[in-house]
């Protein structure tokens, strides 16, 4: 009897050394997008090639770089973009659980508002040059021997966060009125964090006339949508500055989560104003996060112009809040694409 009992035993561990071989990872490479402003792509993608933890400054993605890509049928695309000042790493996490679900996952780095460059935020097209950089990824996977005939069409989805979350609404068909921020902070008191970030910006400086002349490209009215991604996912999204009827008229579903504590981008404001104007869309809140609780938590203090990415509220566990917001995006295209 204590034979056999060792024979199983030994046989179900096999069996979960077996699983754990066979068990879907990450793999990672890097892409670049030609043009006049090169575009900086990390792309995660299911693979059989056994991950290890790979330090990247104050990140450490858990993939297999290099790897051969798995030969199962994708499920889909989901293109990541980055809040202000970011990089193309800092939703590794979540790309990573992406990609072990059997999605290409593209997340780029926007040139000329990264954490190395931002000169975008004073070009005067801040607003529709990100959702356009998207785009041009896309365009690029699209085209890509290698990935091109892989992506389902149908299948085409956006997460982004703070920045990023007004970048995958604009591609959604909201439509932006940059001087929308500086009537916002004309009249609240409560959303610093914002008007100061506004603060000598296309947004906040923008004070457009019946001619338009004089106007920076982006001050009147900024319509960007691609009608190739299919659902999007905004984290705590800088979103006043969207008229209430493109929202509105927003049809592809829409998942909304906004930080609880959020003193960046002020949940009511942003988006609230969202939800307000797009009833469809599905949304919650992050008990106790703060703004940066959708970013993977970093190694370091990462000081920027709205705070320190690697600070949490107290009291709130961004590594155990991780896997959350993870089975959150997960299950929204899962729903999505049955």
């Amino acid at each position: 009897m204590m034979k056999t009992l060792f024979q199983t035993l030994a046989a179900a561990a096999l069996l979960g050394l077996a699983g754990q071989a066979g068990a879907q990872q990450a793999g990672y490479r890097t892409l670049t997008v030609p043009g006049d402003a090169p575009i900086s792509v990390a792309l995660f993608y299911p693979t059989a090639a056994t991950a290890r933890a790979l330090p990247m400054g104050p990140w450490q993605p858990v993939v297999a770089p290099g790897a051969p890509a798995g030969q199962a049928p994708l499920k889909g695309l989901v293109l990541i973009s980055h809040g202000t000042g970011g990089s193309e790493v800092g939703h590794h996490n979540l790309a990573t659980r992406l990609a072990r679900d059997g999605y290409l996952v593209a997340a780029l780095r926007h040139p000329g508002d990264n954490w190395q460059d931002r000169s975008m935020i004073t070009s005067g097209h801040y607003f529709g040059e990100r959702p356009r950089q998207v785009s041009r990824v896309l365009d690029a996977l699209l085209a890509s021997p290698e990935w091109g005939s892989r992506i389902p069409a149908e299948r085409i989805g956006a997460v982004g966060h703070s920045a990023g979350g007004y970048t995958v609404l604009a591609l959604a068909g909201a439509e932006a009125e940059p001087a929308r921020a500086a009537k916002h902070c004309a009249t609240v008191q409560d959303d610093p964090g914002f008007c100061s970030l506004a603060k000598g910006s296309p947004a906040g400086a923008a004070t457009p006339t019946a001619s338009g002349k004089g106007v920076a490209p982006d001050a009147l009215r900024v319509s960007v949508p691609d009608r190739r991604i299919r659902a999007v996912v905004a984290l705590a999204p800088m979103a006043v500055v969207f008229t209430p009827e493109s929202l509105a008229a927003i049809t592809v579903p829409v998942r909304v989560i906004v930080a609880e504590r959020d003193v960046v981008l002020v949940g009511k404001y942003h988006g609230g104003h969202v939800v307000a104007h797009l009833p469809r869309a599905q949304a919650s809140t992050a008990a106790g996060a703060g703004h940066f609780a959708f970013m993977a938590q970093p190694s370091m203090p990462l000081p920027s112009d709205a705070g320190d990415a690697a600070a949490n509220p107290p009291g709130f566990d961004r590594v155990a809040y991780q896997p959350q917001l993870e089975n959150q995006v997960a299950e929204f295209f899962a729903r999505q694409w049955r």
